[in-house]
């Protein structure tokens, strides 16, 4: 299968398409991993993306565009987490995928609202001596404040505050969330309500993805 996963930030889409990629044995491909990879392998994308981070700037649509290219080129499935995040890039990924006679079999859209979403993301809670992440809602230490491995104070950072989490909620809807009507189009969305236990969204994912599956083997 050729999957697209997208939603607000703190849907928990990164975390549903490692379950799925688990499950269906299909690569989960997130932009991050990919300009990771790229600047591992020194090739000369990566040489040039290397260039951008060190410098502290933003690696543009084009090199992003580029990265994603290379690699569904030589991969038959993939699940896509955070790529395309907008319209011009969701067209250029179909454009790509035609140039290989391939096409995407489906779109897993994580729906959550505004508020849940705040509510999410402003609950967490870092451990910055070893990175232990925990949830004052859902995933609490054993004592308030304190990470259970180290005893170390717990923080909130910078980017899990309130009004950063608001920004980029409006980002969200400005560039990623046209994409749902793009998408539409094709009758390959699926969407999923996010506000569930996380246990329920992969059940209702696996379940949804089980029946693209049968459909793509009975088209063979």
């Amino acid at each position: 299968m050729k999957l697209i996963f997208f939603g607000p930030p703190g849907a928990g889409k990164g975390t549903q398409a490692k379950r799925v990629s688990k499950e269906f044995d299909i690569p989960h491909i997130s932009t991050g991993d990919l300009l990771r990879e790229a600047v591992k392998d020194e090739t000369e994308l990566g040489k040039k993306v290397k260039e951008i981070l060190e410098k502290g700037n933003l690696v543009s649509d084009e090199i992003v565009n580029e990265l994603v290219e290379e690699k569904v080129k030589k991969i038959d499935k993939f699940i896509l987490d955070g790529y395309p995040r907008t319209i011009p890039q969701a067209e250029f990924l179909d454009e790509v995928l035609k140039s290989i006679d391939k096409e995407l079999d489906g779109i897993v859209f994580i729906d959550v609202e505004e508020e849940e979403i705040v509510e999410r993301i402003t609950s967490r809670r870092v451990c910055p001596k070893c990175g232990r992440v925990y949830n004052t809602i859902t995933l609490k230490p054993e004592v308030s404040g304190i990470c259970d491995d180290d005893g170390t104070k717990l923080i909130q950072r910078d980017d899990d505050k309130e009004t950063v989490v608001r920004d980029r909620f409006q980002v969200y809807l400005k560039s990623t969330s046209p994409l749902i009507e793009y998408y539409k189009k094709n009758n390959k969305i699926f969407t999923v309500d996010g506000s569930q236990d996380i246990e329920d969204v992969t059940k209702e994912l696996f379940n949804i993805l089980r029946g693209v599956s049968d459909d793509n083997n009975k088209n063979r």
